[in-house]
């Protein structure tokens, strides 16, 4: 490698024309022809020739440059490949700098640079909350390089036990931002908040501490009679019920229906994917009862929703058929636990697959059922279950 001092601070300046002009000692000056210039270290070390930019030749002077390659010679002769040697010391730089940067202010940047993805405003709002219930208050404030594992078992065991469904919720949204945050720049490590190979380690599976409380219940047995006190009932709240009942479909989807997603002409309710818990588009074949059930309502010309609540163009509220079932002293049922009623039912009485079963809840099944299903012959099988659930709601099979 050449000594240094081809080159003057006079000629560097005059030269114009593209290229690349050697100062000796790996330094070069690269001229792109626009009138851009900038400095170039030139080294080769196992083997493996390289090129390192120094900076541009209107911010480092010629002097300043030799002084860059001189370092980059010195770091060559111990060895070490000084464009490595520069990460590592501009990740220290970022690590120094982050040590102002806090868990929840990563935290928020995170929801900030996701939310556009997710599926609705809602979800970011979840992930806040129950990081500012759970997460910030053990180390919100803390610098996210000085999160360790004791900090996030300060955040996740206390409710690992009692609340293990929020618990792992917690414990995953920990993890992705501490990812984050890794990915950034911001810290260095493995992950405390990783669950194999660690915190399992640490904590019990969620199956051995998991309480599950059931929303109760109504046996099946007991549904046409109860249909017959629902349709006692001169309420908007009672068709709903009923309509859900009917449907097999979850509160939120019921009571947000619209008359546009409904073709009565085939017998069809289409909910769209963004009012659907998995996310996906979900058809519902109406039974005749269903349709005559609809066939008693106001219709479009009462506004968009199928069941309309006490204020025009709004549906009817999410508690309603609560309440419904508290003024008929049914106040021990819940509205989703008939979803419960009518798998027990097709489980114990029918012959119909568990598949159809799931699809007809709207659960996700495997991608060779879903395919199945797109081609309807899933679809045709649901048809069948829900007239035969149809029935059994209203007993004997008399509407």
């Amino acid at each position: 490698m050449a000594a240094p001092g081809k080159l003057s601070a006079l000629t560097a300046g005059r030269i114009k024309a593209a290229g690349m002009y050697g100062d000796g000692g790996g330094l070069w000056l690269q001229a792109s022809g626009s009138g851009a210039k900038s400095w170039i270290f030139r080294f080769t070390l196992n083997g493996r020739s390289r090129e390192m930019g120094l900076g541009s030749f209107s911010t480092f002077t010629l002097a300043e440059a030799r002084e860059k390659a001189l370092a980059c010679r010195k770091l060559c002769a111990e060895g070490i490949d000084p464009i490595e040697a520069r990460q590592v010391q501009r990740g220290e730089a970022r690590l120094e700098a982050a040590k102002a940067m806090t868990f929840a202010e990563c935290a928020s940047a995170y929801i900030e640079s996701h939310k556009a993805g997710w599926r609705n405003t809602k979800h970011a709002a979840q992930w806040q909350a129950t990081l500012n219930t759970y997460a910030n208050p053990a180390f919100g404030n803390l610098p996210v390089q000085g999160i360790d594992t004791g900090l996030v078992m300060r955040a996740i065991e206390p409710i690992w036990a009692t609340k293990s469904e929020t618990a792992s919720r917690v414990r995953g949204r920990i993890e992705a931002i501490l990812d984050w945050a890794t990915t950034h720049g911001y810290r260095r490590g493995e992950n405390p908040a990783r669950w194999k190979g660690h915190l399992q380690n640490l904590l019990p599976k969620r199956s051995r501490v998991r309480r599950v409380q059931h929303h109760a219940a109504l046996p099946y047995s007991e549904i046409a009679g109860f249909m017959v006190d629902v349709r006692s009932q001169d309420a908007i709240a009672a068709r709903t019920l009923e309509f859900a009942i009917l449907t097999a479909t979850r509160t939120g989807e019921t009571i947000g229906a619209q008359w546009s997603e409904i073709d009565l002409a085939s017998a069809m309710w289409t909910i769209p994917a963004e009012r659907m818990k998995g996310g996906r588009e979900h058809r519902v074949p109406l039974s005749a009862v269903a349709i005559d059930l609809l066939a008693v309502l106001p219709g479009p010309s009462g506004g968009p929703f199928v069941f309309p609540g006490g204020r025009r163009g709004k549906p009817l509220s999410n508690m309603a058929m609560l309440e419904l079932l508290k003024r008929m002293d049914r106040s021990d049922l819940t509205v989703h636990g008939f979803r419960s009623t009518f798998r027990d039912w097709a489980a114990e009485t029918t012959a119909f697959a568990s598949e159809v079963v799931e699809m007809a809840l709207a659960h996700i099944v495997s991608d060779k059922v879903e395919a199945a299903y797109r081609r309807g012959d899933l679809l045709l099988k649901r048809r069948e279950l829900m007239e035969a659930w149809a029935a059994r709601c209203i007993g004997s099979g008399q509407r």
